[in-house]
């Protein structure tokens, strides 16, 4: 008898898995509340996988012997509900496919800046030589690549979403980079169950693996001193000198693993910002542990210009520069998208709150922030929050109207920034969608 994977959820990784699944030799269904999307339809036919969309078979799904369940379905859905009242496992794509590859696996999480983590690490270890594929929260499913079988390291972006669904999945090398409150709507609105959440990421480590964490994050330093950890602990820190790990000395960071030291000037990293150096040094620290030489890691940080929807510059127009951030989803991250604007700024910001608490953003709105642009189906708390520190505050229903609202509002030396602090799911299909949007929008003035 084969045994019966169902998968829940139709996108990159819910199809992904199902390619996966049927090299695996189960007997897969996949099943997708709402529509699936014509690509995927045409992969799952291409492939002979038995698919449904626009609703569930119960009794189909019920009689599975594992369920891989796509990261944005909550547990709170019905059938989630069901198939744990009847005991059927459910896991995450990540766990799922780690089973069927024996590649090394950097894991790299973290609140805020872990796509161009991810993809600053991938770049360097590709850089040096390595077989090695990015994955994870960002491009190509993870199990569709396992499938192929052709690499010998990953790079790992992770979500707390997929780590909620792991048990046995152990990156070699996991990185925490930060922490800072986010989804809580999906976490009972308490900020240490999502804590809980990124820390499964060193779950199953052992003595021979490797944790790098950012020791300037107080969340962090608290949950450690509270928990002991099995695998080698490298943190990375931009205010103290460290004996192992990473640090800033003077213009320089160091790194120093065993009895290696490596240096780089802050100076020459492609990517500025606080915030980025510690981006880099997680990078090079990887890199480091992986033997990658020196003189690759420098080239590579040097070279590395950013990811899209992650503060980048569009275009400038009359002397107007318009910014596209729009993988900042959360207000930690708007933070770090504020703190580096240098001109009087323009600021579009909204889309669904996740139990958002913009107080730690009010210095830097009240310094930098000359008008606002609400891009969102409901405002009332980005209105109530800077009502009396902005003077103009308008809401849009468009990316087009917002862009051309910001057109006229800015002034020569302004910037125009995209950084909604929030979800894209209700005007957009995600921060893609709404970065590309934006960047049209800007196109056509």
């Amino acid at each position: 008898m084969k045994r019966k994977l169902v998968i829940l959820g139709a996108g990159e990784s819910g199809v992904g898995t199902a390619i996966l699944g049927k090299k695996q030799k189960f007997q897969v269904f996949v099943s997708d509340f709402g529509n699936i999307k014509d690509k995927y339809k045409q992969v799952l036919l291409n492939n002979e996988i038995e698919w449904e969309d626009g609703g569930h078979s119960e009794e189909k799904i019920l009689s599975a012997d594992v369920v891989m369940k796509s990261p944005g379905i909550p547990e709170t859905a019905s059938i989630v509900r069901k198939l744990r009242e009847n005991k059927v496992k459910v896991i995450s794509e990540i766990e799922f496919a780690s089973k069927y590859t024996s590649a090394t696996i950097v894991g790299i999480t973290g609140s805020n800046g872990k796509t161009t983590t991810a993809s600053l690490t991938y770049e360097v270890l590709k850089n040096g030589g390595l077989n090695v594929a990015l994955g994870g929260n960002i491009g190509k499913s993870f199990a569709e690549q396992v499938s192929e079988s052709k690499y010998d390291h990953f790079v790992l972006e992770l979500s707390s979403f997929q780590l909620d669904g792991i048990e046995t999945f152990s990156p070699h090398i996991a990185a925490l980079i930060n922490l800072s409150p986010d989804h809580l709507d999906r976490y009972d609105y308490k900020y240490e169950n999502y804590i809980e959440s990124k820390f499964r990421i060193i779950l199953n480590q052992t003595s021979q693996d490797f944790f790098i964490y950012d020791a300037d994050d107080e969340d962090i330093i608290k949950w450690l001193s509270q928990n002991p950890i099995k695998s080698q602990p490298l943190p990375f820190s931009l205010k103290k000198e460290l004996k192992q790990g990473a640090f800033r000395r003077d213009n320089d960071i160091i790194i120093k693993i065993n009895n290696t030291e490596f240096t780089m000037p802050i100076a020459t990293i492609g990517i500025q910002g606080e915030h980025n150096v510690k981006n880099a040094m997680a990078a090079s620290t990887v890199a480091t542990l992986l033997r990658i030489r020196k003189q690759t890691i420098r080239e590579s940080l040097e070279g590395f210009h950013g990811v899209e929807h992650r503060l980048e510059n569009v275009l400038k127009i009359n002397n107007v520069m318009y910014v596209n951030d729009s993988k900042a989803t959360n207000v930690n991250a708007t933070y770090f998208a504020l703190d580096s604007m240098e001109n009087p700024t323009v600021w579009i910001v909204g889309g669904v709150d996740k139990g958002n608490d913009y107080n730690e953003l009010l210095p830097l709105v009240n310094e930098k922030v000359k008008a606002i642009i609400c891009l969102g189906v409901d405002n009332q708390k980005i209105i109530s929050a800077f009502g009396n520190i902005v003077d103009t505050i308008v809401e849009v229903d468009s990316m087009q109207m917002a862009v051309q609202v910001a057109y006229k509002v800015a002034e020569r030396n302004n910037t125009v920034l995209l950084s909604p602090a929030c979800a894209s799911f209700d005007l957009f299909e995600n921060y893609e969608d709404r970065g590309r949007q934006f960047k049209d929008a800007v196109r056509n003035l």
